[in-house]
């Protein structure tokens, strides 16, 4: 069992940046892909950025060039680099551990860009 807890969230300007955390419990952390996912108000969850256990990187066109998704092995934690925010960027952000089993998801952080 894997437990993600998110951090970072909070309300900032267009143009601004935050940058979102998401520790993970466990020892399974470093062999394991991990991603961002984001859902706005009457919208489904989309996925935003990937990466590999070997730091390969996808984003969704939306976020290429804005975005970065990075990870620390050592000390079990993805982040999500965001700068040049939109309005368009509001949406609640979860983090996930991908298993083909089913995935892991933490319980979500707040991200509110006012125009």
């Amino acid at each position: 069992q894997v437990q993600l807890v998110e951090s970072g969230g909070g309300l900032v300007q267009a143009g601004g940046s935050l940058r979102l955390s998401c520790v993970a419990s466990g020892n399974i952390f470093s062999v394991i892909p991990m991603a961002w996912y984001r859902q706005a108000p009457g919208k489904q969850r989309e996925l935003v950025a990937t990466i590999s256990p070997g730091a390969s990187t996808n984003y969704a066109d939306s976020v290429k060039g804005r975005f970065t998704i990075s990870r620390d092995n050592p000390k079990n934690t993805v982040y999500l680099q965001m700068n040049s925010l939109k309005p368009e960027d509001t949406a609640v952000y979860y983090c996930a551990a991908l298993r083909r089993a089913g995935n892991y998801w933490g319980q979500g952080t707040q991200v509110t860009v006012s125009s």
